[in-house]
């Protein structure tokens, strides 16, 4: 008889892991509570692959010997409760296709950082190894090993993928940092939320490595407490590392089984500290890979970084225009604030996510001279920064939040659209966010 997997969530992931699944003989069949869009219903049916939207039938799915569910679905819905209490197995789209692929993977993940590290990564191995980018970016990864499996995979990976994996095991993990992020997954735990991203090294032995930032207390505690076997390559801004990647006199170096290479970063196109530490992450990388000194370096100077992360717009009239819609949480923000260099006009606001904004105190005294509040309920954000700048004003559309901006920027100034929170109060996500702020500043 044909296995039977069931598929929850006909977006990306959904459907790539649908074709793949049908490919390996899989009898299959995908469930969306929602709308599937219409591009993806027209490769199912092309597929002649079993589907159905707007509903969970459990008759369909209880059935399953495997479950594949997409990462926004949370363990607390209906249909999950039924599945774990009927010990269905439920996996994760890179657990399901990685058993298909022979490739070398690099995993990395972070609360804040990962996608800009995954795409540096990608950046700087596509120069001279057959790779793919997918994860939580570009195309299902499933579907890359289907259509073209490449040799290496660079996967960016949410610690809602690492909760469903089993024996997922990437050669290279990278972890840029942790701080406190969708808790309410982790019934308002933070050590449940550590304890998820390292799931990404669970698997590793001493053949495969985890680079991690040194700098992170939350990360270097952990594996005091909870050694792993993985080799460790560590990264740091503030002190030498012998085995690893350190900062000093502008030049990241890094150090394995004794080779060195030194990259100047002078002429790094990426803005701020936390892009020193992901061209660190990046680099580190391309080195274990054999990637040559003269190809990291080369690319590190010609990355265009990430759409919504401190994505230069325009300059208009000598003011900035930044775009950072894709910082969903504080530490994000802090990140952008700590690296404006002028003083800035800052857009804040949208679905609170349990935040504290206290760590924002220092760049909001120094660099911040007037906030616009962009939500629903921004009682949150006056409250916190009530007093500290002369100027605040509430809007809940983003032209008039970039109109205010214009009238209130001065020569020199920054705007920026760094939220903290997350989108789904006015916008459909952050790129919707994005995108909305890039086409009013266009407007001006």
């Amino acid at each position: 008889m044909k296995r039977r997997l069931v598929i929850l969530g006909g977006g990306e992931s959904g459907v790539g892991t649908a074709l793949l699944a049908k490919a390996k003989k899989y009898d299959v069949f995908v469930s969306d509570k929602g709308k599937i869009l219409d591009k993806y219903k027209k490769v199912l049916k092309h597929n002649e692959i079993e589907w159905e939207e707007g509903k969970h039938s459990e008759d369909k799915i209880l059935n399953a010997n495997v479950v594949m569910k997409s990462p926004g679905i949370p363990d607390s819905v209906p249909i999950m409760v039924r599945l774990i209490t009927a010990k269905v197995p439920v996996v994760s789209e890179i657990e399901f296709a990685s058993q298909f692929t022979d490739a070398t993977i690099v995993g990395i993940t972070g609360s804040n950082g990962k996608t800009t590290t995954a795409s540096l990564t990608y950046h700087l191995l596509k120069q001279e190894l057959d790779v793919g980018l997918a994860g939580n970016i570009g195309d299902s990864f499933a579907k890359q090993v289907l259509e073209y499996d490449f040799k290496n995979y660079v996967l960016e990976i949410s610690s809602f993928q690492l909760d469903n994996i089993v024996y997922f095991k990437p050669k290279i993990a990278v972890i840029t940092n942790i701080t406190p992020d969708h808790l309410d997954r982790y019934d308002n735990k933070f050590e449940n939320y550590i304890a998820s991203k390292f799931r990404i090294a669970m698997n590793q032995t001493r053949s495969d490595y985890l680079i991690y930032d040194a700098d992170d207390k939350v990360i270097v505690e952990h594996l005091k407490r909870n050694p792993i076997q993985s080799t460790m390559l560590p990264f740091s801004l503030s002190r030498v590392i012998e085995n690893g990647a350190y900062y000093k006199n502008k030049n990241i170096i890094i150090t394995i089984d004794n080779q060195k290479i030194i990259m100047p970063t002078t002429n790094l196109t990426l803005e701020g500290k936390h892009n020193i530490k992901n061209a660190m992450a990046a680099s580190t990388v391309a080195h274990l890979l054999k990637i040559r000194k003269q190809t990291i370096r080369e690319s590190l100077e010609n990355f265009q970084g990430v759409e919504h992360r401190l994505e230069h717009v325009l300059k208009i009239n000598k003011v900035h225009y930044i775009n950072d819609s894709k910082a969903t949480n504080v530490n994000a923000t802090y990140y952008a604030l700590e690296s404006m260099e002028a003083p800035t006009v800052w857009i804040v606001g949208g679905q609170d996510k349990g935040n504290n904004y206290s760590e924002l105190y220092p760049y909001v005294n120094e660099k911040v001279k007037a906030i616009i509040c962009l939500g629903i309920d921004n009682s949150k954000i006056i409250d916190a920064f009530n007093g500290m700048v002369d100027i605040m004003v509430e809007t809940q559309f983003m032209s008039e939040a970039v109109k205010i901006a214009y009238k209130i920027a001065e020569p020199g100034d920054n705007v920026l659209l760094s939220p903290a929170c997350a989108s789904f109060d006015l916008f459909e996500n952050y790129e919707d966010r994005g995108r909305q702020f890039k086409a009013a500043v266009r407007n001006l």
